[in-house]
């Protein structure tokens, strides 16, 4: 099944646009688990055994693990992820932006070593440092965008005066991902959920392709005002929240806790969309 056939499969099973981000900070892990980095793959799989049947992805942002030496935890909770929820697809955050043989190598990780469906990319090396990506063609990529860090407008925002109408970059960008680059129907946008505007209209350029929004929760951006800018009946959208559901308690009820709290942001999602 290619990557957008299981985001539908996934988001009509489970009735959800709600993406769990697996960031796992071991200092604010609950309980007996605090502070303990041989933890994280305990405590992130009970997060997944939770919340699996409220997703339509998941999110492992790899720096979490790699920071902690946990490269094998994290290839053990890919392989539990499969098991536990064979029908949810797994995005790999890791914003690769490399080219050439180096890019080859990152495909590789992301695709053959953990086995990720998708990848997050950073396109500001140009096509050559996506096309590694593409060889596989049941797989998916979002490319950086529109990104929910202030900082964002520091290139994002930025006209190009070359250009006939001197688009922004973000705008250029979505426009290459819906148009030439995407070359199986493979590639999505991350743009973050701080900036509603530029969710619509980055769907205006970009009508069918699926969009990674990450910012609810934790980064403060409205869910409700996410989903009346990017959600479309043709183009899923996948709306990340990590640390609100990670960490919604310190305590041994945390992976409940985790439960209750995304069921009530994909329910907030699923009653936005029917406004």
């Amino acid at each position: 099944m290619r990557f957008l056939e299981q985001l539908q499969a996934a988001q009509n099973q489970n009735q959800s646009m709600l993406c769990v981000g697996l960031d796992p900070e071991p200092s604010r892990f609950p309980g007996a688990y605090k502070g303990n980095a041989n933890k994280i793959y305990d405590f992130c799989a009970a997060i997944v055994d939770a919340t699996a049947d409220a997703v339509i992805a998941f999110k492992p942002q790899i720096a979490y693990f790699a920071a902690h030496r946990a490269e094998g935890q994290l290839e053990r909770l890919m392989e539990h992820m499969r098991r536990a929820a064979p029908n949810v697809p797994i995005i790999l955050d890791a914003k690769r932006g490399d080219i050439g043989s180096t890019a080859e190598q990152y495909a590789i990780e992301a695709f053959e070593r953990y086995g990720a469906d998708a990848v997050t990319l950073s396109p500001f090396m140009g096509f050559d440092s996506v096309q590694p990506y593409l060889k596989y063609h049941d797989k998916g990529a979002f490319l950086l965008c529109r990104t929910s860090n202030k900082g964002g407008d520091d290139l994002q925002n930025q006209r190009f005066a070359s250009i006939e109408g001197q688009p922004l970059l973000y705008e250029h960008v979505a426009k290459l991902a819906q148009g030439p680059w995407n070359l199986n129907g493979q590639l999505g946008l991350v743009v973050g959920a701080t900036y509603p505007n530029e969710i619509e209209r980055v769907r205006s350029i970009a009508p069918t392709l699926p969009l990674l929004i990450p910012g609810v929760g934790a980064q403060g951006g409205d869910a409700r005002a996410t989903v009346r800018a990017g959600w479309r009946a043709n183009a899923p959208i996948i709306v990340n929240s990590s640390r609100a559901i990670l960490y919604a308690s310190n305590g041994d009820d945390f992976a409940q806790a985790a439960r209750t709290e995304a069921l009530k942001t994909r329910d907030l999602l699923q009653q936005a969309q029917a406004v």
